[in-house]
Formats: C-alpha cells, sequence, structure tokens
C-alpha cells in the first residue's frame, strides 16, 4: 500500500484513539450523582393514608409509636416511620401504570431489603442493646434479621414477654419444640425462659450461653450444686449435660436415661 495512504489512515485513527482513552481516563466527565430520596411531605399521615390496617395502627400502643417517648421514632421532632423504613418520598407518589412502586426498608429476612442494611437500621437506636458480641454472634453470621424475632407493630414484643418468648425462639430452632411438652425440664412447665440461659445478642459461651461454659450457666441457680465437694463424681464436673438434658426430658431430674441406665451408660 502506498506510503500517502498509510498517513490518511493514521490521521483518521489517532483521533479515535485518542478519544477511546480519554473516554476511560480521569478526563472523562463523572457520572451525575444518584439523586437523594426525599422524605414524605406529611409524615406518618402520609403513610397511613394507605397503610390503615389493624396490624399497622397496633404500632402505636408499643414504645416505638408513642409521641410520649422522647426518642422513640414518633418523638417531638423524629421522623416516624421513616425512621425506620427509610425516605418514602419517592414511594408515597403515584406512579404511572405498569411501573413498580419505589420501596422502602422492609424487616424480616424474607423481604427484599438485605439483612444488613435492616439490621444497620435497627442499630442506629439500639446499638448499645447489641453488645460487642452481636458482631460474632451465629444470629449475625447466619443473617437472622432483628425483625425476625422482634415486633415493633405490636403492643407488646413476644419475645420481650417470658411466657411467650419460647415459642419466638421454637419458631427456628424446631428441635425444641418437643422439650416443651416434656414433662421434666426448663421449657416444660415455663419457669425459665431462653434468655435466662442464652445471650442472644452478647453471649460469653458456647451456644449462646449468658456464662463461658454450661456449667457455670446452671450454677446461676443451682449454687448448691458447685462444690468443690470431698467425693466429687467427674462428669458432674465436668459439664452437667453429661447425665441431664436441661431443655426437657421423658425422666426425673431431667436426666437422659432413667436413675441406673444413667449411671450404667
Amino acid at each position: 500500500m502506498c506510503t500517502w495512504r498509510w498517513r490518511i489512515i493514521g490521521a483518521r485513527l489517532v483521533p479515535l484513539l485518542m478519544l477511546a482513552l480519554l473516554s476511560g481516563s480521569g478526563f472523562a466527565q463523572d457520572e451525575p450523582e444518584a439523586e437523594e430520596i426525599p422524605y414524605s411531605r406529611d409524615g406518618a399521615d402520609t403513610c397511613l393514608a394507605c397503610h390503615d390496617d389493624a396490624a399497622t395502627l397496633a404500632m402505636f400502643k408499643n414504645p416505638h409509636g408513642r409521641p410520649s417517648n422522647a426518642h422513640g421514632p414518633f418523638g417531638q421532632g423524629q421522623l416516624q416511620c421513616e425512621a425506620c423504613h427509610g425516605p418514602g418520598g419517592l414511594h408515597s407518589r403515584r406512579v404511572r401504570r405498569g411501573r413498580e412502586r419505589p420501596p422502602v426498608i422492609e424487616f424480616g429476612s424474607d423481604k427484599a431489603t438485605p439483612v444488613a442494611q435492616q439490621n444497620a437500621q435497627c442499630a442506629t437506636c439500639h446499638e448499645s442493646s447489641l453488645g460487642a458480641g452481636w458482631h460474632s454472634g451465629a444470629h449475625n453470621s447466619d443473617e437472622i434479621a432483628c425483625a425476625d424475632c422482634h415486633s415493633n407493630h405490636v403492643r407488646h414484643d413476644p419475645v420481650l414477654v417470658r411466657v411467650t418468648q419460647t415459642g419466638v425462639c421454637t419458631s427456628c430452632h424446631l428441635e425444641l419444640r418437643l422439650s416443651e411438652v416434656q414433662p421434666y425440664g426448663h421449657l416444660a412447665d415455663g419457669q425459665l425462659a431462653c434468655t435466662d440461659c442464652h445471650g442472644v445478642h452478647d453471649a460469653a459461651g458456647p451456644a449462646d450461653l449468658v456464662r463461658h461454659t454450661a456449667n457455670q450457666t446452671c450454677y446461676q441457680c443451682h449454687a448448691e450444686k458447685r462444690g468443690p465437694f470431698l467425693w466429687e463424681h467427674a462428669p458432674v464436673v465436668e459439664d452437667c449435660m453429661s447425665c441431664h438434658t436441661p431443655h426437657g426430658s421423658m425422666h426425673p431430674g431431667m436426666l437422659e436415661r432413667r436413675g441406673p441406665l444413667a449411671c450404667q451408660s
């Protein structure tokens, strides 16, 4: 090919190459920033125009919805519903037919909002309630949402009431449901709540126990078994659960097996 033709081709290619390089470099124009989502104009009144069902209105009977609670979402000068669910200015606008309504933060592990975002929203107010152990604990590692255990749109949160707490916990821990109907055990007669032994937010020991070992946890109530004794049975010193099933048992004393069989095993 003639030299002059190469010069013509080069003259045409160089500007194109320069444009391609500039578009991928720092000289390219910055992308426009995402539009900041506004808050709704009338706060809770905007939300309640659609969400006026009994389940939502029950929130005004608990601390989250009481205007008298200065630290709650509905305290004076607070953001009301949007304190938890995020800015709803776009969500509350009219939507063209065929288009989906822009979402707000929804709570529960079955919702579209990522669990980490949900829990971070709760932690903006309840960080001090979590404790250092929450971030390395089993519930956080398994991406359990706060709303999987807590209910904020009811008069009394069931997981915070002793008589209903076990039902909330066993909705996930299905293997313990049978313990509630066993004749002997801590769950059988409702004498203990799960959080008497387990610290789900900031646990010290294995299985989210409130103390570093099972025995130390048991000694909180059974101090007379602590010892030291002159003659101590080795399994007792090692682990109470070598012989006992604390959640529930068919045998007296919450033994794994009846009398002689327990010892002979």
